[in-house]
């Protein structure tokens, strides 16, 4: 399995990988225009946000998408995790670390000490995971401001 930037050809597997990730978080997804929309926003030079894929034998099996932000408090820049799913066949077999440790090579690139993510609170293999990187937890609720 190969561990790459995302190529515009991988968008539309990259979407399907949306929807199920959705369906595990148990929220809607609506996937108009998510093709366009994402070869606009992951394949722009002058946007942040990066992709990352696991491939295997053409198929694209996992996915992260992050980008680099600025903490007020801390006067400085991380790196946001955005997304990070793997097709259930492929959970389990390591390719999870292997994946943040690329996410990991990056922001030290991008002089970014630290890694911010969330994930639900019923995701307890998620949990379980990150717990075993050695990430910490913060209690937060997590809004959302349709406008």
């Amino acid at each position: 399995m190969e561990i790459r930037f995302a190529k515009e050809k991988d968008v539309k597997q990259i979407v399907k990988l949306c929807e199920l990730h959705a369906n595990y978080e148990k929220v809607m997804f609506n996937s108009t225009n998510k093709e366009a929309l994402l070869l606009k926003y992951l394949f722009d030079a002058s946007n942040n946000i990066k992709c990352l894929v696991v491939e295997d034998a053409n198929q694209i099996v996992g996915y992260s998408t992050f980008m680099k932000q600025f903490s007020t408090w801390d006067a400085n820049y991380y790196i946001y995790l955005d997304c990070l799913f793997f097709k259930e066949d492929v959970r389990g077999k390591g390719l999870g670390t292997k994946l943040m440790e690329k996410i990991k090579a990056y922001a030290k690139s991008k002089n970014c000490n630290v890694i911010q993510w969330q994930t639900p609170n019923f995701n307890a293999k998620a949990i379980e995971f990150y717990q075993k990187l050695g990430a910490k937890s913060k209690t937060k609720e997590r809004f959302s401001w349709c406008l």
